[in-house]
């Protein structure tokens, strides 16, 4: 971690989240990469997922709905490897 906020979350080894990123009530997987100025909320991250830079997931729950798997009480859920759009 390097200049960000984390929150009630669970970060697994080998996870790096960049400046200025902040991370709330969410489980990173190993591997997993977080960008500068990207936001995660409640979100479950798996193995070797890249966040890019300014990335908002848990943020606006509708949109997640299109890209990713949401569940009933609103956890994000990203798989392994999958790719991360703005």
């Amino acid at each position: 971690m390097s200049g960000s906020l984390v929150e009630r979350s669970v970060i697994s080894p080998n996870v790096r989240i960049n400046s200025w990123a902040h991370v709330e009530g969410s489980v990173l997987m190993e591997g997993v990469s977080v960008g500068r100025r990207a936001i995660l909320r409640n979100a479950i991250i798996d193995k070797n997922v890249v966040i890019p830079e300014g990335a908002q997931i848990g943020v606006d729950l509708d949109r997640d709905r299109k890209l990713y798997t949401v569940s009933d009480n609103g956890i994000v859920v990203i798989g392994k490897g999958q790719p991360v759009e703005l």
